[in-house]
C-alpha cells in the first residue's frame, strides 16, 4: 500500500460539445476499445495509474457530458481539477468555437489567466468530413498556451499522448518543492 501512497494523484476533466468523441478517447485509453455507437454521456469517472518522466500518476478522469455555450460550467468542473483536456471534432467548425468559449469560462471560473490544458482535435480519421485545418488546432493552442494533438479513438492513434500531454501541461505549471529549511542553532525560551 506504501507503493499507492506514493503515487501522484491528478484530476483532469474532458471538456468539450456533445459528441465529439470524449466518451470514445476516454474508454479507448482506460479500456483499450471503441465504442461504434453514441449514447449521451452524463458523467463519468474513470481512474487509470499513468506513468510519465519516470514517476506513477494516479489519474482520475472525469468524462463531462456536453457542453454548450448555454450550459454552465460548475465547480465540479474547474475546482480541485488539475488539468483539461479540451475536445472538438476536426469534422465540426461549431465544436471548434466552443473550445474557446469553454477555456474562457474555465479562466474566468478558477480566476487564473493560465491552465494546464490540452487541446484535442478528435475524429482524425474522418478525412472527408474535414472542417477544421491542423493549422487552426495549432494556432489555438498556441494562443490559449495550451497542447494540442489530433487523435482518432477508433484507430488509436494519439489518445495515450492526449494524457501524457496534460501531465506535462500540470507538471509544467506545478509549484517547484522548495528545499527543506536548514535547522537553526536559535533557541526561543
Amino acid at each position: 500500500m506504501a507503493g499507492r501512497d506514493a503515487m501522484k494523484k491528478r484530476k483532469i476533466a474532458v471538456l468539450g460539445s456533445r459528441s465529439v468523441g470524449k466518451s470514445s478517447m476516454v474508454v479507448q485509453f482506460i479500456e483499450n476499445h471503441f465504442i461504434e455507437s453514441y449514447y449521451p454521456t452524463i458523467e463519468s469517472t474513470f481512474v487509470k495509474s499513468v506513468p510519465y518522466n519516470g514517476t506513477e500518476y494516479h489519474c482520475e478522469i472525469i468524462d463531462t457530458a456536453g457542453q454548450d455555450e448555454y450550459s454552465l460550467l460548475g465547480p465540479k468542473h474547474a475546482i480541485g481539477i488539475h488539468g483539461f483536456v479540451l475536445v472538438y471534432s476536426v469534422a465540426s467548425r461549431k465544436s471548434f468555437d466552443m473550445i474557446q468559449v469553454i477555456y474562457d469560462k474555465i479562466i474566468d471560473f478558477c480566476g487564473v489567466i493560465d491552465i494546464p490544458c490540452v487541446i484535442v482535435g478528435a475524429k482524425m480519421d474522418l478525412k472527408n468530413s474535414r472542417q477544421v485545418d491542423s493549422a487552426d488546432g495549432e494556432r489555438l493552442a498556441a494562443a490559449n498556451n495550451a497542447a494540442w494533438v489530433e487523435t482518432s479513438a477508433k484507430d488509436n492513434v494519439n489518445v495515450a499522448n492526449v494524457f501524457e500531454l496534460c501531465l506535462a501541461e500540470i507538471e509544467k505549471r506545478a509549484p517547484r518543492s522548495q528545499p527543506e529549511p536548514k535547522p537553526s542553532n536559535c533557541l526561543v525560551m
